[in-house]
């Protein structure tokens, strides 16, 4: 499994989450505390946003303790919104790639959990796909594949209704091809730049952990694998099939509708 965070607020270095905290996403990546697999250490990526558009990308294969460049890139970029993530693969090789977060256009995504027995169904997804979508893709991974589903289901319109019908479609798929065996586990961030939205979901109702905390010291709210300090009330954990969404002017809650 792998760790994510993302991060909405005042602009401010992105080491103040992903370096800086006991419990951040660096300290994550050799010793996650709710994770099958304690590292996460084959690859590591960023997307941060400065203004509208596309975001900046950072990803390499290397685990994220071993990047000498990693510290110091996140002690100068500030940002006001951004998404991390350290990989812990489950289906695809270790390429760059396949590391997350994977984006198209100003849309952002990052994942950690698995679509259980992909390879019986990685074809029907992806003829399910509009064209400008699958072509975007570069990888190889469930995750990717997730992501672009995601974005042909209307993500750009209405991310509660694109998660609820692409989330059904795999699950459908699954079933019809007797693929349930392994379960379906999806915990996601995604972002267009101006919000996040965190979601969990799985099969077997065991998806993958995934937090909202509260007011940090600097103003933002950040949306975490693991709760990033060692203060579990300034954490709420969010609940399977539920949606949140964070920006600027506060905190929406929605059930998925599955």
């Amino acid at each position: 499994m792998c760790r994510l965070v993302a991060y909405v607020g005042n602009s401010i270095p992105l080491e103040n989450i992903i370096v800086k905290p006991e419990n951040s996403l660096l300290e994550q990546s050799q010793d996650a505390q709710e994770a099958k697999l304690a590292v996460n250490g084959d690859g590591f990526g960023i997307a941060w946003y400065d203004g509208p558009g596309a975001p900046g990308l950072y990803k390499d294969v290397l685990p994220a303790w071993s990047d000498a460049n990693l510290p110091s890139i996140c002690r100068m970029v500030k940002s006001e919104l951004f998404i991390a993530h350290v990989r812990a693969s489950t289906f695809g090789t270790t390429s760059r790639e396949n590391c997350h977060p994977f984006t198209f256009d100003n849309w952002s995504f990052a994942h950690n959990g698995g679509i259980g027995n992909f390879a019986l169904i990685r074809r029907k997804v992806e003829n399910l796909l509009m064209d400008d979508h699958y072509n975007a893709r570069r990888g190889c991974t469930d995750s990717e594949l997730f992501f672009l589903l995601l974005l042909t289901n209307g993500l750009q319109q209405d991310a509660k209704l694109a998660i609820e019908k692409t989330i059904k479609q795999v699950t459908q798929l699954a079933r019809d091809n007797n693929a349930l065996s392994s379960p379906i586990r999806l915990t996601g961030v995604i972002s267009d730049g101006t919000r996040i939205f965190g979601f969990r979901h799985a099969s077997d109702d065991k998806s993958p952990s995934l937090y909202l905390s509260g007011c940090l010291d600097h103003g933002g709210r950040a949306i975490a694998s693991e709760p990033l300090h060692d203060t579990s009330d300034a954490w709420q954990g969010i609940t399977e099939n539920q949606l949140v969404e964070v920006s600027k002017k506060g905190v929406r809650e929605l059930p998925l509708s599955l």
